[in-house]
């Protein structure tokens, strides 16, 4: 693993069925951008909800279509290891130069667990390729600790990086302490990226992004700005994609015939949603995540149109190869009324 970019791929789906030429073109995309990375089927690829032979193809695709142009990270994570362990297998046999293991949700093992159940037992039937933790807890109900994270590390050359998504600097202050010499850490958090690569104890090594789905060249060259230590330049190119990256959680105020309640979109819905506005796919998200609220949408249609109107050679790249007119797309949205819901 190197220092950068790396993408965390959405899945494209037309109907009940994934869009495989939506995903080639997106990973087109991506490649003409300069990305460093790939991530197919991360969890913002949707993982949780594509059957295992859906993931295995998506994989396969991803890793062919990358070969010699970036590098292709493989999300194989599971809250079960012998299901790891073969998608991890497929992977390895597909080509893929890394995996990311998301800590297992749900069933919610100790970090002890986590580390002598789970990512063990991978590095170890897998000593020829990089495994990449990934330390989520908000959305797992479980951490790998850096305590754990400096033991595996100390163990096994193949697992000397995580993606780091706790939202916790103290928590990634530590895991830098801990763990050996040139011990990678890449953001899980767009928001954090510049902090996080910044701070001389933690020093990131770049992103594992969700916003560069939709603007890969830039946060790139973010990345390459922090790398190179011009923080001035970074920090006027990040208030221009700052926007962009509220749209991972998007919490509205809705009234039921109840009363009023918060819904919380998570991702990904706020970015396929504003992606299939700007003409980049045509679908959504797979059940049982649905669509935004009117309110929702809105949010997002507004920050692109914030993004386009102050900074709009950040969305430029997407006109250019979709062959779409941002400004048109942006100021026809509404008719996009299969994208949200009309009432609560």
């Amino acid at each position: 693993m190197i220092t950068g970019c790396y993408t965390a791929l959405v899945t494209p789906f037309t109907g009940k069925t994934v869009d495989y030429d939506e995903l080639t073109k997106l990973a087109d995309f991506q490649i003409d951008s300069g990305i460093t990375g790939i991530l197919a089927v991360g969890t913002t690829g949707e993982s949780p909800t594509l059957s295992w032979e859906e993931h295995n193809t998506i994989i396969e695709k991803i890793s062919n279509k990358t070969k010699g142009k970036c590098l292709c990270i493989a999300g194989t994570g599971s809250n079960n290891t012998k299901e790891c362990l073969l998608a991890t297998g497929h992977a390895k046999d597909a080509g893929v130069d890394a995996v990311l293991l998301v800590d297992p949700y749900y069933n919610g093992p100790s970090s002890l667990e986590i580390r002598r159940e789970y990512i063990e037992p991978v590095a170890e039937k897998y000593p020829d390729l990089d495994i990449i933790p990934y330390v989520i807890p908000g959305r797992t109900g479980a951490q790998l600790l850096p305590e754990d994270l400096a033991i595996i590390s100390e163990k096994y050359s193949n697992v000397r990086c995580v993606k780091e998504a706790t939202g916790d600097l103290e928590n990634m202050e530590k895991t830098r302490k801990l763990c050996i010499d040139n011990y990678k850490i890449f953001s899980g958090d767009d928001a954090l990226l510049f902090e996080m690569m910044k701070n001389k104890n933690i020093d990131a090594s770049g992103v594992i992004s969700v916003a560069s789905n939709i603007v890969p060249a830039s946060v790139t060259k973010l990345v390459r700005l922090m790398e190179n230590k011009e923080y001035d330049e970074a920090k006027k190119l990040l208030d221009g994609l700052a926007p962009l990256f509220d749209i991972t959680t998007v919490f509205t105020k809705e009234i039921s015939k109840y009363g009023e309640v918060t819904v919380r979109a998570r991702n990904p819905l706020g970015l396929k949603t504003l992606m299939a506005v700007l003409g980049m796919i045509k679908g959504g998200v797979r059940k049982p995540l649905g669509k935004m609220t009117k309110q929702g949408f809105d949010k997002v249609v507004n920050i692109a149109k914030e993004v386009q109107k102050n900074n709009p050679e950040l969305l430029n790249p997407i006109s250019e190869f979709f062959n779409v007119d941002i400004e048109e797309k942006l100021e026809n949205s509404d008719k996009m009324t299969n994208l949200y819901y009309n009432e609560y």
